[in-house]
């Protein structure tokens, strides 16, 4: 994150060159060329104080002193600003071009982000998925040896594209003659392979980051010669990233406490690709991983609506947070990255450019052709969402009313800041992320349907591989074996809430998924 050595980002940076040519009559002077009028744009500071006081709605049973506070503006910039430095693709090792390791041996560090060189909007843009392919870490979880080792991919199942390359990460080079693996860059954990091996950038991604956790543990755990020891440091280990000391004996830090060491590794692996622990969450309540394509549609960001989307300095905001800033918040007495904050010239940051970049980046992102054609099917569901209701709080053409559902056992107060977008009734879905997590709210976002031919698992912590899954009556029932997440322990249990659609005949439940594939 931002403590440590200084980590260098890498990433691809294009430049986009219009040359504009007049034409002249036969035997004239041609008119020079013409360079296109530099586009200046107007970037807000990301870390804004008084943007950051209003940035979040209030957590739902945090009493006022509990209730989040950021670092000041002050220290945000005297943290260091980071260089992005060029990037490679990695290939899956059978499928990498001959003599291509090799090359990039070969290879000087060159900078791939420089806000000097970039004219036009359209050069921010591309700039801006230079960011968006820069890594947090190198050689961290993962090193060159593993993704270079045929054998890894069967053990780790991550998925590979159709070009023979892993898009999750990629290769940079800070020293010539040395190759290391960037990790943890936006791209890691919203790019989606497709079951054809066509790759999606920005999607719900289906990096299976909680397994490969899994499988590191679990070699911890066959390596340990003091497995009481271990199993203290995968406890304390757990207090930064998802502690919430508020919540009693709720606060996940608490219930890991409680596990056993083969309990504590198994639940990373009851974690499904495309469902992530997030700092903020915890294994008890992970967080469905989002789709950022449409972002600019949307009026909150993270499950719970914890963070308001006014405007791109909000999207800044929030990748800030969410690149390691967010360790540095405190909870009254409770600061996740320890009481002492660290010198701010010893980390790093990305600059004011880069994160603007990267918001106009996602909010370019469209989504790739739909391969679900409109048909009589198609639209016999379009008239079974018409009548059931759906478009009430699914409301095109963003399919969502971005609106805020309260779970049952929170009663938000009349006075809450965002009251005008609070729908006064739960649809009764499992309440455990909106309630007892760092990012409680005491409500769910009602999310956009847009898309969804392409995403899974779903629900808030995708404890449903699919929509026929969603749809089908029997997740209800207390002995339903989720198809997706089914809690760290594993056990079966009904999926609840959201009962819309459960009563259709099976027709027209057919033809209601055949119009949301179209979406």
């Amino acid at each position: 994150m931002f403590c440590g050595s200084r980590g260098l980002g890498f990433g691809r940076w294009v430049l986009f060159i219009v040359v504009v040519t007049l034409l002249g009559s036969t035997g004239s002077a041609q008119s020079p060329q013409v360079s296109p009028a530099v586009w200046k744009p107007e970037i807000p500071r990301t870390w804004d104080d008084a943007a950051l006081a209003s940035l979040e709605i209030p957590l739902a049973l945090a009493d006022a002193n509990s209730q989040p506070k950021h670092v000041d503006s002050g220290y945000y910039y005297r943290i260091v600003e980071k260089q992005i430095y060029k990037s490679y693709p990695v290939y899956h090792p059978d499928r990498e071009p001959p003599g291509y390791f090799d090359q990039l041996l070969q290879r000087e560090p060159e900078i791939a982000f420089d806000p000097t060189r970039l004219k036009t909007k359209e050069d921010w843009i591309a700039a801006g998925e230079v960011v968006f392919d820069a890594a947090l870490v190198f050689d961290a979880l993962l090193t060159v040896d593993d993704v270079r080792n045929r054998d890894w991919y069967g053990v780790s199942t991550v998925p590979v594209a159709a070009d023979g390359t892993v898009p999750f990460f990629r290769y940079f080079i800070l020293e010539k003659g040395k190759v290391a693996l960037g990790e943890f860059s936006c791209g890691t954990c919203h790019t989606r392979v497709l079951p054809d091996g066509k790759t999606i950038k920005g999607a719900q991604g289906n990096y299976p980051i909680a397994h490969l956790d899994a499988l590191s543990a679990r070699g911890r755990v066959n390596r340990t010669k003091d497995p009481v020891k271990l199993l203290t440091r995968f406890h304390e280990g757990a207090k930064a990233p998802f502690g919430a000391p508020w919540l009693g004996a709720n606060d996940p830090a608490v219930r890991y406490a409680q596990l056993s060491l083969d309990e504590t590794v198994e639940a990373d692996a009851a974690i499904p690709a495309g469902v992530q622990p997030r700092f903020g969450t915890s294994a008890f309540h992970p967080a469905q991983v989002p789709d950022l394509i449409g972002i600019a549609e949307r009026r909150y960001l993270d499950r719970t609506g914890h963070v308001r989307h006014r405007d791109v300095g909000d999207v800044m905001r929030y990748a800030a947070l969410n690149q390691g800033l967010g360790f540095f918040d405190s909870f009254g007495d409770f600061r996740p990255a320890g009481s002492e904050l660290p010198d701010p010239t010893t980390m790093e940051r990305y600059s004011d450019e880069m994160l603007y970049a990267l918001g106009l980046y996602l909010y370019s992102l469209q989504p790739p052709p739909n391969p679900h054609p409109f048909d009589a099917a198609a639209a016999r569901g379009a008239v079974v969402f018409e009548n059931e209701g759906c478009w009430r709080c699914h409301t095109p053409p963003a399919y969502t009313s971005n609106r805020l559902t309260p779970v049952e056992g929170f009663t938000p107060p009349p006075n809450h800041p965002q009251a005008a977008d609070i729908i006064p009734d739960s649809v009764g879905t499992d309440p455990g992320l909106a309630l007892y997590t760092r990012r409680g709210t005491g409500f769910y976002k009602v999310p956009s349907l847009k898309g969804v031919w392409y995403r899974g698992p779903f629900q808030h912590s995708g404890q449903v591989a699919t929509l026929e899954d969603w749809f089908d009556p029997r997740r209800l029932e207390p002995d339903y074996v989720p198809t997706g997440f089914r809690g760290p322990l594993g056990k079966p249990g009904p999926v609840k809430g959201h009962p819309f659609g459960l009563k259709l005949t099976a027709e027209d439940r057919r033809a209601l998924i055949a119009f949301l594939k179209t979406l």
